[in-house]
């Protein structure tokens, strides 16, 4: 799986209220969640992203609370993925469980800039600046975690088993 977008870049220990702050927590519909995505970090962000887009960011990100509403509004507002030094241990597993590609790579995150054209290889973890011919080597995931991604998340990959068992 190739995801390549644009590059938005944020700063260390954004927290899930800053990527869908609680005021907006009344529902749970993605596409309503996604209008308010990153609202507290950068306020118009919904509006302005592209279909496919990344966020690149600093350490600990999705620190905070434990909503699973946080990585769904991302994943909504049409981000493909997201590169950062660290992430928040329970943002991780929500990430995956819902379907968003996270990856940890500080050399990427550190270098990357605002804008910069991000092509990524989910299955080898390969980052490429496309906008400055610069290549990072992010940890793939085990080959589990590849199937809850490419299925959409956990829900998803369950209900395609059974439905092919």
């Amino acid at each position: 799986m190739i995801l390549e977008g644009n590059a938005w870049t944020f700063g260390d220990d954004v927290d899930t209220d800053q990527i869908i702050p609680a005021r907006y927590l009344t529902s749970s519909d993605p596409g309503e969640l996604a209008k308010y995505a990153m609202e507290d970090a950068r306020s118009g962000f919904a509006s302005l992203v592209g279909e496919g887009d990344i966020i690149v960011a600093g350490k600990n990100f999705g620190c905070g609370s434990s909503r699973e509403h946080a990585p769904i509004s991302i994943k909504a507002a049409g981000i493909s993925c997201v590169i950062a030094p660290s992430f928040a241990r329970i943002f991780y597993r929500n990430a995956i469980n819902i379907g968003l590609p996270i990856f940890e790579c500080a050399d990427a995150a550190g270098a990357i800039e605002e804008g910069d054209r991000i092509r990524v290889d989910a299955e080898s973890g390969e980052i490429t600046n496309v906008s400055k011919a610069q290549t990072y080597q992010a940890e793939p995931f085990p080959e589990f975690m590849q199937e809850l991604i490419k299925a959409g998340g956990l829900i998803k990959y369950i209900v395609k088993n059974r439905m092919e068992k």
